[in-house]
């Protein structure tokens, strides 16, 4: 075992004391000798009187100054290095000098190099579960695409009937591929904080219109309406115009996704209730809902309440979780509110742009 450096004797404060004495010692033989003509024996004497004197009051005084707080100095390193950190809000002395200073430089750095430990720990943790989670929901879609190749190569493929069944299975999977692969890129750096957002004033209808436009044929394709209730054109907020085109075709997709067949699908705005200056902006469905014990976990990397249904769809299990992040990363609300068999409301909040008079006329 490795012996402390502090041990019951200070080498420090007998170094500081002898250092001291010799200093002192030695100056008053000189003074002696030549300032009062004192024999050398006599001077001898003095000199060693002092010089023992002189040692025991410096090395009393620093070792009761240096001692304590050398050894807290000590301890915060040492704990440092074995990644052991504790509360070092008491260990102020008062004293205000180099040494308090040199401590409260340790402490701040114990307190970084903890964060940063409990930064990577966060880090190695998610990077852990999303190799999980990918290497999961890579497999399913792989293997379906090697099913069905293997089937062709054994012989299906001269069978046109067959052939042509299996390449289109094999092709949705490899769409199933293509799609997770980008929304496991987007939600990596949405989570790793890569991802920034570049906000902006923009205008709420004509994002929300552009998306509604995009997503007729595939509503349609399911037998569901998709209509944009009245949002005032004049309303600007403030967010990434991209990304907020993101949330609202996942937000969107997924109401159609998980409807019922002539079912509905809204999309508007209405005031926050006791915050002016942001507006909520909502999707509306008529679809099956989600039970209460599943809504804090839907917005979970991959989690689905009916897997079977999910894959069926093509859902890669990451829209909702991907919408979290970005309305995080705006520094806004979420809500999900649900009755099974009856219908979902997805909403967040944005900011609302808040222009002066003079502004106003501007524009007109």
């Amino acid at each position: 075992m490795k012996k402390s450096p502090f041990t019951k004797s200070s080498r420090l404060s007998f170094r500081i004391g002898l250092y001291s004495a010799l200093a002192v010692g030695g100056t008053s033989f000189v003074s002696a000798m030549f300032l009062f003509q004192s024999t050398p024996t006599r001077a001898l004497a003095y000199a060693l009187l002092l010089t023992g004197l002189v040692f025991g009051i410096v090395y009393y005084l620093s070792h009761r100054i240096l001692f304590a707080r050398m050894q807290t100095l000590n301890r915060i390193n040492r704990n440092i290095a074995r990644k052991r950190f504790e509360e070092y809000e008491s260990l102020s002395t008062g004293k205000n000098d180099e040494l308090d200073y040199l401590i409260k430089q340790s402490i701040r750095a114990s307190k970084t190099v903890e964060r940063e430990i409990q930064r990577l720990n966060r880090i190695e943790n998610y990077r852990k579960e999303f190799i999980g989670d990918i290497s999961h929901e890579l497999k399913t879609p792989i293997f379906a695409i090697q099913g069905f190749i293997e089937t062709l190569l054994n012989g299906a493929i001269d069978d046109e009937e067959v052939n042509r069944k299996f390449l289109e299975k094999a092709m949705r999977n490899v769409n199933r591929l293509i799609f997770l692969t980008k929304d496991l890129m987007e939600i990596s750096k949405l989570e790793t904080g890569e991802l920034k957002s570049e906000v902006q004033d923009v205008y709420l209808r004509d994002v929300t219109v552009d998306v509604v436009e995009n997503l007729q044929y595939k509503a349609r394709k399911e037998h569901v309406r998709l209509s944009v209730d009245t949002i005032d054109p004049n309303i600007q907020v403030r967010a990434d115009r991209n990304q907020i085109k993101q949330v609202l075709t996942n937000l969107i997709e997924n109401a159609i996704k998980y409807n019922v067949p002539e079912g509905s699908v809204n999309v508007g705005t209405k005031p926050f209730p006791g915050k002016p200056g942001k507006i909520l902006v909502y999707v509306k469905d008529s679809g099956i809902g989600i039970d209460q014990q599943y809504i804090e976990r839907v917005t979970e990397r991959f989690f689905r309440v009916d897997k079977s249904r999910s894959r069926e769809k093509g859902g890669t299990g990451l829209g909702l979780a991907i919408v979290k992040h970005i309305m995080e990363a705006h520094g806004e609300e979420f809500f999900i509110e649900s009755t099974p068999n009856v219908g979902s409301i997805f909403s967040f909040t944005l900011s609302k742009v808040n222009r002066t008079p003079v502004e106003t006329d501007m524009t007109d």
